[in-house]
C-alpha cells in the first residue's frame, strides 16, 4: 500500500534523510527504530506532507506512492489535493497529546471536529460515532470523557482520545510517532494491544516509530533501523531481534537493562561500533541494600493529601490520598527504587521527602530531625544535603541563562567558593564530571540534545556536594543509548561521591538495574519491598506480578 523510494530531505546544506526507500503492505506494522536525530519523525512528516517550510525534499528518483485504492506520487501533490487524503486515508497519532490536545476545548468538541472533517457524518449522528470510536478506545465511561477537558485525563487516557481522532476518518494507513513515551509499562501494554486489534479489526497498514525496541518487538511484523537519516538494516522484526547484522542495531539492543541478570555497566552504541564490547561483569545479587547503617532517613506512617473539593468558605471537605500511611529507611550509600504507574503517589512522596510538600499526618526524619520542625541552621543544611533531578531537564533550566550561569547559581546561593573565579573553575571540574565538553559553560540549554542537557542538571545538583539525589523519572523520555549512558554516570558518580540515590521511576527494567533495594506503590500504598532479585523473581502482590508481565519486549541479549 506505501512504497517509499530514494526519499532524501535536506535542512539547507544538512542532509537529515538520504536515499530511504522501504515498502508497507496493508494489514501490516512496519516499526521505526532509532535515536533522536536518526530522521524517524522527519520520515514520517514527508509521509502526511507536514514537513517545515525549511525543509526541501531532493528530486530525481524520489517517490513516496500510495496505492490501496488508486496509485497516488504523494510528493507530486499540492497542498488543496493532500488535505483531501490527510486525516481521511492516512492519519497520524503524535508524541505528546498534551500538546497536540486544545487545552481550552473539551475532549468532546476536538473529536467531534475531526468526525466532521474526516467522515461522511453530519448532524446529530456525529456526537453518536465520536462516543462510538471513545468505546472503541477501551476507555472507561466514554460520555464523562467526551465531557472531559484534557487536563481532566491521564496520558494514558490522552492518547487514546488522540488515536480516537486520528481514527475518525477509517484512514487506509496510521503513522504512530512515538505513541508511549513516557507512559508507564501498563498503559504501554493495553495501548500497544489496542493498535493491533485496530489494526486487524480494520486492516489498515501501521508505521509504529519509537527508540525502545522493547515495544517495537512486541507489535512491528517487518523493522527498519535508521541511523543518521540512513537505513543501517531492515528486514522481518524476528530476524532483527534474534540476528541483527549491523552494530549499530546490536549497540540498541543492548542498551536496555536486561531484566534476567544485572551487568556491572550497560553497554552503549558506542561500545559495538567502536568494538569495545569485551566482557561485561555481571553483579553478585544483592542480599542487604545496606553500605553503611547510617540511617539518613525515617519515614513513618506518612499521610500526604491534596484538596480536592472545598466549600465557599475556602474549607476542605474532599480530598485524595496521594500517599498514604507509608512508613520506609533509607540508608547512606544504597539506591533506593520507587515504582507504580501513573498517580500512584510515587513523585508525591519524592516531594514529601524533601519537605516540598506538607504530610498531614506521620513523621519524615532526616538524621533525627523532623522536617515540620526543623530551624533556619539546619533547614539551609537540609536543602543542601537533598536536591532533586526533575523529570524534564529542559523546562527545569532557564533558557535565557546560560549552562555556566546555571551551575553557578546554587554555588552563590549556598556560599560555596570565595569568588567568580574559584566557582568558575568548580563549574568548570563538575562539567568534566558528568563528560561535558569546557564549551558547554558559555553555550544555552538549547544548544543541547535531550540526554546532554540531563548531565547539566546532574552537574547542578552536584554543585553543592549533596548527600542524597531524589532523581524523579530523569530517563524516561531518553533514548536508550542515552538512557545507558545517564545510567553508568549515576553509578560512577554514586560510587565516587559515596551519594545515596532515590530513584523514581515506570520502568521496572531500569530501576531493577540501578537499585539496591525496591518499594511498589499502588493508589499511594507501598503494597511491596525487597531487594530487585525479590521482587522480580517473587513477587507478593498481584499488581507487582502485573507490572512485570507488562515489562516490553526484551530481557537477555
Amino acid at each position: 500500500m506505501l512504497k517509499v523510494e530514494n526519499l532524501s530531505v535536506r535542512f539547507g546544506n544538512i542532509t537529515v534523510l538520504k536515499d530511504i526507500s522501504f515498502i508497507l503492505k496493508k494489514g501490516e506494522i512496519l516499526g521505526v527504530v532509532g535515536e533522536s536525530g536518526s530522521g524517524k519523525s522527519i520520515t514520517s512528516l514527508s509521509l502526511m506532507g507536514l514537513l517545515p517550510t525549511q525543509a526541501n525534499i531532493e528530486s530525481g528518483s524520489a517517490q513516496i506512492v500510495f496505492s490501496d485504492v488508486e496509485s497516488l506520487d504523494l510528493l507530486s501533490l499540492d497542498e488543496k489535493r493532500f488535505q483531501a487524503i490527510r486525516g481521511r486515508r492516512i492519519a497520524m497519532i503524535f508524541q505528546e497529546p498534551l500538546t497536540c490536545l486544545n487545552p481550552s476545548m473539551r475532549c468532546g468538541k476536538q473529536l467531534l471536529e475531526a468526525v466532521l472533517l474526516n467522515s461522511h457524518f453530519k448532524g446529530t449522528p456525529t456526537k453518536k460515532r465520536c462516543i462510538e470510536l471513545l468505546e472503541e478506545m477501551q476507555l472507561p465511561n466514554p460520555e464523562k470523557v467526551y465531557r472531559s477537558y484534557p487536563h481532566e485525563l491521564s496520558g494514558g487516557q490522552k492518547q487514546r482520545v488522540m488515536i480516537a481522532m486520528a481514527l475518525s476518518g477509517n484512514p487506509e494507513l496510521l503513522i504512530a510517532d512515538e505513541p508511549t513515551t513516557a507512559l508507564d509499562v501498563t498503559v504501554q501494554k493495553g495501548l500497544i494491544q489496542l493498535l493491533k486489534s485496530l489494526r486487524d479489526k480494520y486492516q489498515m497498514g501501521m508505521i509504529f516509530i519509537s527508540h525502545d525496541l522493547g515495544l517495537i518487538k512486541e507489535i512491528a511484523d517487518r523493522v527498519i533501523i535508521l541511523q543518521n537519516g540512513k537505513i543501517v538494516e531492515q528486514g522481518v522484526a524476528k530476524q532483527i531481534f534474534e540476528s541483527p547484522q549491523n552494530p549499530y542495531t546490536k549497540g540498541l539492543l543492548a542498551c536496555k537493562p536486561p531484566i534476567s541478570y544485572k551487568p556491572n555497566r550497560l553497554l552503549t552504541v558506542e561500545d559495538f561500533i567502536n568494538g569495545n564490547i569485551g566482557e561485561n561483569e555481571v553483579e553478585p545479587e544483592i542480599t542487604t541494600s545496606r553500605v553503611k547503617d547510617i540511617l539518613l532517613y525515617s519515614v513513618k506512617n506518612v499521610i500526604t493529601s491534596f484538596s480536592t473539593k472545598k466549600n465557599i468558605w475556602g474549607k476542605s471537605i474532599a480530598q485524595f490520598r496521594a500517599v498514604d500511611n507509608v512508613t520506609l529507611a533509607l540508608y547512606e550509600g544504597e539506591t533506593l527504587g520507587i515504582v507504580g504507574e501513573s498517580g500512584s503517589g510515587k513523585t508525591t512522596l519524592g516531594r514529601t521527602l524533601l519537605n516540598l510538600i506538607k504530610s498531614q499526618s506521620g513523621s519524615v526524619l532526616y538524621k533525627g530531625v523532623n522536617l515540620s520542625q526543623m530551624d533556619r541552621k539546619f533547614s539551609t543544611q537540609f536543602r543542601r544535603d537533598v536536591q532533586l533531578i526533575f523529570q524534564d531537564p529542559y523546562s527545569s533550566l532557564n533558557p535565557r541563562k546560560t549552562v555556566g550561569q546555571a551551575i553557578s547559581e546554587p554555588l552563590k546561593v549556598h556560599g560555596i567558593c570565595r569568588n567568580e573565579k574559584d566557582r568558575k573553575s568548580k563549574v568548570f571540574e563538575l562539567l568534566s564530571n558528568v563528560a561535558l565538553p569546557p564549551d558547554s559553560y558559555y553555550r544555552y540549554p538549547h544548544e543541547f540534545s535531550g540526554g546532554q542537557r540531563q548531565r547539566i542538571v546532574i552537574a547542578r545538583a552536584l554543585a553543592v556536594n549533596p548527600k542524597i539525589i531524589i532523581c524523579d523519572e530523569i530517563v524516561s523520555a531518553l533514548d536508550v543509548s542515552v538512557q545507558a549512558q545517564v545510567l553508568n554516570l549515576l553509578k560512577d558518580i554514586k560510587d565516587q561521591l559515596n551519594l545515596t540515590l532515590v530513584f523514581i521511576s515506570h520502568d521496572l527494567a531500569v530501576v531493577k538495574y540501578i537499585s539496591d533495594r525496591i518499594i511498589v506503590l499502588k493508589n499511594g500504598i507501598l503494597v511491596e519491598s525487597g531487594t530487585p532479585d525479590e521482587i522480580f523473581n517473587h513477587p507478593k502482590t498481584e499488581y507487582t506480578k502485573k507490572l512485570i508481565d507488562s515489562i516490553p519486549g526484551i530481557t537477555r541479549f
